[in-house]
């Protein structure tokens, strides 16, 4: 755990947590230490958002009145419907959104490789009451439901997300971050 710019700058494998609200976070990720993580990203860093790590990397949130985010996913981060409890705190089914461009010889999909080994409908743990919604086709990679469906992991290159909480999920999310490591240090994510 680092606030140095400079290790920072200089990493390869990054996690950006999150607890709390949008705002807070992203006012402290100005100046020096956003300069780092985009400093990084451009020498070929991997990057994962956890919780409110996860919504910073969208373009912008409206909780509390809109704020900008980091910009590196596109997509709006918005309060859950009104119709369901708020925050949103438990467990979920995960479920795989496959991108078109991965076809298998057999012409099946196979999911992100931050997915890999996570069975469809796989529980994982939630603390929210907002989360990134309606993104453009191929940055959702999983997805759930709670009052609505929302993008539960996103990711487009080297910047990947989670709107749960990966280290309060168990096994499942043990095999998210385990999957992300062997990523970011160029190993197969499979079995």
């Amino acid at each position: 755990m680092t606030e140095d710019p400079g290790v920072v700058a200089s990493s390869r494998c990054l996690i950006l947590p999150g607890v709390g609200a949008f705002r807070p976070p992203r006012e402290r990720l100005r100046g020096a230490l956003e300069e780092a993580l985009r400093a990084a990203l451009a020498r070929g860093a991997w990057l994962l958002g956890i919780c409110v790590g996860y919504q910073l990397l969208f373009d912008a949130s409206e909780e509390f009145g809109t704020t900008d985010g980091l910009g590196l996913l596109p997509g709006q981060v918005r309060r859950l419907d009104d119709g369901v409890a708020l925050p949103h705190i438990g467990w979920n089914g995960l479920y795989c959104k496959l991108p078109p461009h991965s076809p298998q010889g057999d012409g099946s999909s196979v999911p992100h490789p931050l997915l890999a080994g996570i069975a469809v409908g796989s529980y994982v743990y939630f603390v929210h009451s907002y989360a990134p919604r309606d993104l453009e086709d191929g940055v959702t990679l999983a997805e759930t439901t709670h009052g609505v469906t929302f993008a539960a992991v996103a990711g487009r290159g080297r910047v990947l997300g989670t709107q749960f909480h990966p280290e309060k999920s168990g096994r499942t999310g043990l095999r998210l971050l385990r999957n992300y490591l062997e990523i970011c240090h160029g190993a197969d994510p499979g079995d």
